[in-house]
Protein backbone atom coordinates (compact mmCIF):
# COMPACT_ATOMS: atom_id res chain seq x y z
CA UNK A 1 0.00 0.00 0.00
CA UNK A 2 1.15 3.53 -0.76
CA UNK A 3 1.35 6.07 2.05
CA UNK A 4 -1.79 7.76 0.70
CA UNK A 5 -3.68 4.47 0.70
CA UNK A 6 -2.58 3.82 4.27
CA UNK A 7 -3.70 7.32 5.21
CA UNK A 8 -7.14 6.75 3.70
CA UNK A 9 -7.41 3.40 5.52
CA UNK A 10 -6.48 5.03 8.83
CA UNK A 11 -8.94 7.88 8.18
CA UNK A 12 -11.77 5.50 7.34
CA UNK A 13 -11.01 3.48 10.48
CA UNK A 14 -10.95 6.58 12.70
CA UNK A 15 -14.17 8.13 11.44
CA UNK A 16 -15.98 4.78 11.28
CA UNK A 17 -15.11 4.17 14.94
CA UNK A 18 -16.23 7.66 15.92
CA UNK A 19 -19.42 7.26 13.89
CA UNK A 20 -20.17 3.96 15.63
CA UNK A 21 -19.90 5.43 19.14
CA UNK A 22 -23.71 5.46 19.62
CA UNK A 23 -23.69 1.65 19.46
CA UNK A 24 -21.05 1.51 22.21
CA UNK A 25 -22.52 4.07 24.59
CA UNK A 26 -26.00 2.59 24.18
CA UNK A 27 -24.68 -0.48 26.02
CA UNK A 28 -24.45 1.47 29.30
CA UNK A 29 -28.08 0.79 30.16
CA UNK A 30 -28.94 2.31 33.55
CA UNK A 31 -25.54 3.98 34.08
CA UNK A 32 -25.90 7.79 34.34
CA UNK A 33 -24.09 9.85 31.71
CA UNK A 34 -21.91 11.63 34.29
CA UNK A 35 -20.67 8.28 35.65
CA UNK A 36 -19.83 7.02 32.16
CA UNK A 37 -18.01 10.31 31.56
CA UNK A 38 -16.07 9.88 34.82
CA UNK A 39 -14.79 6.46 33.79
CA UNK A 40 -14.10 7.60 30.25
CA UNK A 41 -11.76 10.26 31.67
CA UNK A 42 -10.09 7.91 34.15
CA UNK A 43 -9.44 4.97 31.86
CA UNK A 44 -8.58 7.13 28.84
CA UNK A 45 -5.84 8.72 30.95
CA UNK A 46 -4.54 5.31 32.06
CA UNK A 47 -4.61 3.80 28.57
CA UNK A 48 -3.02 6.87 26.95
CA UNK A 49 -0.24 6.77 29.55
CA UNK A 50 0.45 3.17 28.52
CA UNK A 51 0.45 4.07 24.81
CA UNK A 52 2.81 7.01 25.37
CA UNK A 53 5.13 4.73 27.35
CA UNK A 54 5.19 2.14 24.54
CA UNK A 55 5.83 4.86 21.92
CA UNK A 56 8.36 6.62 24.20
CA UNK A 57 6.76 10.00 23.73
CA UNK A 58 6.98 11.38 27.27
CA UNK A 59 9.23 14.31 26.30
CA UNK A 60 6.45 16.64 24.99
CA UNK A 61 4.27 15.72 27.97
CA UNK A 62 7.00 16.60 30.48
CA UNK A 63 7.71 19.82 28.61
CA UNK A 64 4.02 20.82 28.69
CA UNK A 65 3.65 20.05 32.40
CA UNK A 66 6.82 22.02 33.18
CA UNK A 67 5.37 25.20 31.64
CA UNK A 68 2.68 26.02 34.19
CA UNK A 69 1.47 29.14 32.40
CA UNK A 70 0.96 27.16 29.21
CA UNK A 71 -1.39 24.74 30.98
CA UNK A 72 -4.30 27.21 31.10
CA UNK A 73 -5.24 26.71 27.41
CA UNK A 74 -4.89 22.94 27.92
CA UNK A 75 -7.20 23.12 30.95
CA UNK A 76 -9.71 25.05 28.85
CA UNK A 77 -9.50 22.32 26.19
CA UNK A 78 -9.98 19.68 28.90
CA UNK A 79 -13.16 21.31 30.22
CA UNK A 80 -14.59 21.73 26.71
CA UNK A 81 -13.86 18.15 25.60
CA UNK A 82 -15.31 16.78 28.86
CA UNK A 83 -18.48 18.84 28.32
CA UNK A 84 -18.66 17.57 24.72
CA UNK A 85 -18.23 13.95 25.83
CA UNK A 86 -20.81 14.28 28.58
CA UNK A 87 -23.46 15.87 26.35
CA UNK A 88 -22.84 13.24 23.67
CA UNK A 89 -23.21 10.35 26.13
CA UNK A 90 -26.42 11.93 27.43
CA UNK A 91 -27.71 12.26 23.84
CA UNK A 92 -27.12 8.56 23.21
CA UNK A 93 -28.70 7.50 26.53
CA UNK A 94 -31.81 9.58 25.86
CA UNK A 95 -31.97 8.45 22.20
CA UNK A 96 -31.33 11.89 20.71
CA UNK A 97 -28.59 10.74 18.35
CA UNK A 98 -30.15 12.62 15.42
CA UNK A 99 -29.55 15.86 17.29
CA UNK A 100 -25.99 14.74 18.09
CA UNK A 101 -25.24 13.94 14.45
CA UNK A 102 -26.59 17.34 13.41
CA UNK A 103 -24.21 18.92 15.93
CA UNK A 104 -21.20 17.31 14.27
CA UNK A 105 -22.49 18.22 10.80
CA UNK A 106 -22.69 21.79 12.07
CA UNK A 107 -19.20 21.89 13.65
CA UNK A 108 -17.20 22.90 10.51
CA UNK A 109 -19.51 25.86 9.97
CA UNK A 110 -19.16 26.85 13.63
CA UNK A 111 -15.39 26.72 13.13
CA UNK A 112 -15.70 29.14 10.21
CA UNK A 113 -17.88 31.51 12.25
CA UNK A 114 -15.51 31.39 15.25
CA UNK A 115 -12.55 32.05 12.98
CA UNK A 116 -14.29 35.13 11.63
CA UNK A 117 -15.42 36.51 15.00
CA UNK A 118 -12.47 35.57 17.24
CA UNK A 119 -9.46 35.31 14.95
CA UNK A 120 -10.64 37.92 12.42
CA UNK A 121 -10.03 35.46 9.61
CA UNK A 122 -11.21 36.30 6.12
CA UNK A 123 -14.34 34.44 5.09
CA UNK A 124 -15.01 33.47 1.49
CA UNK A 125 -18.37 34.54 0.07
CA UNK A 126 -19.69 30.99 -0.24
CA UNK A 127 -18.55 30.22 3.30
CA UNK A 128 -20.52 33.22 4.54
CA UNK A 129 -23.61 31.97 2.71
CA UNK A 130 -23.04 28.50 4.22
CA UNK A 131 -22.91 29.90 7.76
CA UNK A 132 -26.13 31.89 7.19
CA UNK A 133 -27.85 28.79 5.80
CA UNK A 134 -26.77 26.80 8.85
CA UNK A 135 -28.29 29.49 11.07
CA UNK A 136 -31.49 29.25 9.02
CA UNK A 137 -31.52 25.47 9.53
CA UNK A 138 -31.38 25.90 13.31
CA UNK A 139 -34.03 28.64 13.13
CA UNK A 140 -36.39 26.25 11.30
CA UNK A 141 -36.22 23.84 14.24
CA UNK A 142 -36.70 26.69 16.72
CA UNK A 143 -39.84 27.93 14.97
CA UNK A 144 -41.31 24.52 14.12
CA UNK A 145 -40.55 22.75 17.40
CA UNK A 146 -40.80 25.74 19.73
CA UNK A 147 -37.45 25.08 21.40
CA UNK A 148 -33.77 25.33 20.59
CA UNK A 149 -32.03 22.04 19.69
CA UNK A 150 -29.64 22.54 22.62
CA UNK A 151 -27.82 19.22 22.17
CA UNK A 152 -26.99 20.13 18.57
CA UNK A 153 -25.84 23.63 19.49
CA UNK A 154 -23.83 22.62 22.57
CA UNK A 155 -22.01 19.80 20.77
CA UNK A 156 -21.13 22.09 17.86
CA UNK A 157 -20.10 25.00 20.10
CA UNK A 158 -18.04 22.95 22.58
CA UNK A 159 -16.21 21.04 19.85
CA UNK A 160 -15.78 24.13 17.68
CA UNK A 161 -14.42 26.18 20.61
CA UNK A 162 -12.22 23.23 21.58
CA UNK A 163 -10.69 23.32 18.09
CA UNK A 164 -10.19 27.09 18.36
CA UNK A 165 -8.44 26.82 21.73
CA UNK A 166 -6.47 23.76 20.63
CA UNK A 167 -4.69 25.97 18.06
CA UNK A 168 -2.91 27.65 20.98
CA UNK A 169 -1.54 24.34 22.26
CA UNK A 170 1.61 22.98 20.65
CA UNK A 171 1.03 19.39 21.78
CA UNK A 172 0.20 16.69 19.21
CA UNK A 173 -3.15 14.91 19.38
CA UNK A 174 -2.02 11.96 21.49
CA UNK A 175 0.03 13.95 24.02
CA UNK A 176 -2.57 16.72 24.12
CA UNK A 177 -5.45 14.38 24.95
CA UNK A 178 -3.34 12.68 27.63
CA UNK A 179 -2.52 15.99 29.34
CA UNK A 180 -6.18 17.05 29.08
CA UNK A 181 -7.40 13.83 30.73
CA UNK A 182 -4.56 14.06 33.27
CA UNK A 183 -5.79 17.50 34.36
CA UNK A 184 -9.31 16.09 34.74
CA UNK A 185 -8.10 12.91 36.45
CA UNK A 186 -8.35 14.26 40.07
CA UNK A 187 -11.96 15.34 39.54
CA UNK A 188 -12.78 11.96 37.98
CA UNK A 189 -11.09 10.10 40.83
CA UNK A 190 -12.96 12.13 43.46
CA UNK A 191 -16.27 11.49 41.69
CA UNK A 192 -15.52 7.76 41.43
CA UNK A 193 -14.55 7.63 45.12
CA UNK A 194 -17.71 9.49 46.16
CA UNK A 195 -19.95 7.19 44.11
CA UNK A 196 -18.22 4.13 45.59
CA UNK A 197 -18.58 5.36 49.20
CA UNK A 198 -22.25 6.18 48.59
CA UNK A 199 -22.84 2.73 47.13
CA UNK A 200 -23.99 4.27 43.84
CA UNK A 201 -21.10 3.17 41.64
CA UNK A 202 -21.96 0.75 38.84
CA UNK A 203 -18.28 -0.17 38.52
CA UNK A 204 -18.58 -2.67 41.37
CA UNK A 205 -21.78 -4.21 40.02
CA UNK A 206 -22.18 -6.56 37.07
CA UNK A 207 -18.95 -7.77 35.45
CA UNK A 208 -20.16 -6.76 31.99
CA UNK A 209 -20.72 -3.16 33.11
CA UNK A 210 -17.29 -3.06 34.76
CA UNK A 211 -15.69 -4.32 31.54
CA UNK A 212 -17.56 -1.71 29.49
CA UNK A 213 -16.46 1.12 31.79
CA UNK A 214 -12.85 -0.07 31.65
CA UNK A 215 -12.97 -0.37 27.86
CA UNK A 216 -14.20 3.22 27.46
CA UNK A 217 -10.58 4.38 27.68
CA UNK A 218 -9.46 2.11 24.86
CA UNK A 219 -12.50 3.05 22.74
CA UNK A 220 -11.66 6.73 23.23
CA UNK A 221 -7.98 6.42 22.33
CA UNK A 222 -8.08 4.04 19.33
CA UNK A 223 -9.81 6.42 16.87
CA UNK A 224 -7.37 9.15 17.90
CA UNK A 225 -4.39 6.94 17.07
CA UNK A 226 -5.92 6.04 13.70
CA UNK A 227 -6.66 9.71 13.01
CA UNK A 228 -3.04 10.62 13.79
CA UNK A 229 -1.92 8.06 11.22
CA UNK A 230 -4.28 9.57 8.64
CA UNK A 231 -3.31 13.18 9.37
CA UNK A 232 0.40 12.42 8.82
CA UNK A 233 -0.23 10.88 5.39
CA UNK A 234 -3.11 12.84 3.86
CA UNK A 235 -3.80 16.39 2.75
CA UNK A 236 -5.93 18.43 5.13
CA UNK A 237 -8.67 18.70 2.49
CA UNK A 238 -8.89 14.90 2.23
CA UNK A 239 -9.10 14.53 6.01
CA UNK A 240 -11.82 17.20 6.00
CA UNK A 241 -13.97 15.29 3.53
CA UNK A 242 -13.52 12.01 5.41
CA UNK A 243 -14.77 13.79 8.54
CA UNK A 244 -18.36 13.66 7.30
CA UNK A 245 -18.35 9.86 7.66
CA UNK A 246 -18.72 10.31 11.43
CA UNK A 247 -22.03 12.26 11.58
CA UNK A 248 -23.40 10.38 8.56
CA UNK A 249 -22.97 7.05 10.37
CA UNK A 250 -24.52 8.52 13.52
CA UNK A 251 -27.47 9.76 11.47
CA UNK A 252 -28.01 6.31 9.91
CA UNK A 253 -27.66 4.54 13.27
CA UNK A 254 -30.22 6.88 14.83
CA UNK A 255 -32.65 6.38 11.96
CA UNK A 256 -32.23 2.68 11.14
CA UNK A 257 -31.15 1.05 14.41
CA UNK A 258 -32.49 3.29 17.18
CA UNK A 259 -35.50 4.16 14.99
CA UNK A 260 -35.63 7.76 16.20
CA UNK A 261 -38.48 9.75 14.63
CA UNK A 262 -37.53 12.28 11.96
CA UNK A 263 -40.29 14.84 11.55
CA UNK A 264 -40.71 17.23 8.64
CA UNK A 265 -39.12 20.20 10.43
CA UNK A 266 -36.03 18.16 11.31
CA UNK A 267 -35.75 16.83 7.77
CA UNK A 268 -35.92 20.34 6.31
CA UNK A 269 -33.37 21.53 8.90
CA UNK A 270 -30.99 18.67 8.04
CA UNK A 271 -31.41 19.34 4.32
CA UNK A 272 -30.62 23.05 4.70
CA UNK A 273 -27.51 22.31 6.78
CA UNK A 274 -26.38 19.58 4.36
CA UNK A 275 -26.69 22.09 1.52
CA UNK A 276 -24.70 24.60 3.59
CA UNK A 277 -21.99 21.96 4.10
CA UNK A 278 -21.93 21.33 0.37
CA UNK A 279 -21.32 25.03 -0.29
CA UNK A 280 -18.65 25.16 2.41
CA UNK A 281 -16.87 22.07 1.05
CA UNK A 282 -17.02 23.39 -2.51
CA UNK A 283 -15.59 26.74 -1.39
CA UNK A 284 -12.80 25.03 0.57
CA UNK A 285 -11.97 22.80 -2.41
CA UNK A 286 -11.85 25.73 -4.82
CA UNK A 287 -9.67 27.80 -2.50
CA UNK A 288 -7.21 25.13 -1.38
CA UNK A 289 -3.57 26.35 -1.63
CA UNK A 290 -2.58 24.21 -4.63
CA UNK A 291 -5.43 25.54 -6.79
CA UNK A 292 -4.84 29.15 -5.73
CA UNK A 293 -1.12 28.77 -6.53
CA UNK A 294 -1.92 27.39 -10.00
CA UNK A 295 -4.31 30.27 -10.66
CA UNK A 296 -1.68 32.81 -9.72
CA UNK A 297 1.01 31.05 -11.73
CA UNK A 298 -1.26 30.77 -14.77
CA UNK A 299 -2.50 34.33 -14.73
CA UNK A 300 0.52 35.98 -16.47
CA UNK A 301 0.58 33.38 -19.21
CA UNK A 302 -3.12 33.82 -19.76
CA UNK A 303 -2.68 37.57 -20.00
CA UNK A 304 0.10 37.15 -22.60
CA UNK A 305 -2.10 34.93 -24.73
CA UNK A 306 -4.85 37.52 -24.66
CA UNK A 307 -2.42 40.28 -25.70
CA UNK A 308 -1.02 38.21 -28.56
CA UNK A 309 -4.51 37.64 -29.96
Amino acid sequence: MTETSKGVAYGLAAYTMWGSFPLFFALFDGVPAYEVLTHRILWSCVFLAAVISVLRRWAPVREALARRSGLWPVLGCAVLIAANWGIYIYAVETRQVLQASLGYFLTPLVNVALGLVVLRERMERLQGVAVMLAGAGILIQLVALGSLPWITLMLALTFGTYGLLRKQVSLDGLSGLFVETLLLFPVGLLTFSWLSMEGRSHFWGAGSTTALLLSSGVVTALPLLAFAGAARRLKLSTVGFLMYINPTLQFLIALLIFQEPLNTAQLISFTVIWFALGLYSWSSWRNRPSVVARRRAGAPGLEKRRLSV
